[in-house]
């Protein structure tokens, strides 16, 4: 499986960074993204790697695409909560080299709320981790109004 990540995220206007989903399962996807000079925060030394954690999430609302898709669903707007134990290496992620992003579900309630084992790889090498606690909410502008949901 190779095929266009942007169709499975409601990234708009060029903020969807990802370009390829190669696996997907209720438990876990595999994606690719090919930081470019264009990147909106790449640098002559690269993306610095905070901006990895933007990648992670990312690649979780794929994992979610994925899913809305297989129920017939549109993507659904989610929320990055916090994360926990982001270690890295490099300081920075390469440039004009593809960015492989590991996302494995560890759970993921009917209320919305999931955690997810989040890792970077670039060059055959590990170069950050992190675990990524998110919340879809039922109806999600209803959430940003403040309004209860059903």
């Amino acid at each position: 499986m190779s095929e266009p990540i942007a169709p499975l995220m409601p990234h708009a206007r060029g903020m969807c960074w990802l370009h390829t989903l190669h696996e997907a399962s209720e438990e876990h996807v595999l994606a690719e993204a090919l930081p470019g000079f264009d990147h909106p925060f790449a640098r002559p030394e690269g993306i610095a790697i905070w901006h990895g954690l933007e990648y992670m999430a990312q690649a979780v609302a794929a994992w979610a695409g994925w899913q809305a898709r297989r129920r017939g669903e549109p993507p659904a707007i989610g929320f990055l909560l916090g994360t926990r134990r982001y270690a890295f290496g490099p300081s920075h992620i390469a440039l004009d080299r593809p960015l492989l992003i590991r996302v494995r579900r560890e759970f993921f309630s009917d209320n919305g709320l999931g955690q997810f084992r989040c890792e970077l790889e670039q060059g055959g090498q590990g170069i950050a981790s992190a675990s990524l606690s998110v919340f879809e909410p039922p109806d999600a502008q209803a959430f940003l109004q403040g309004t209860p949901s059903p």
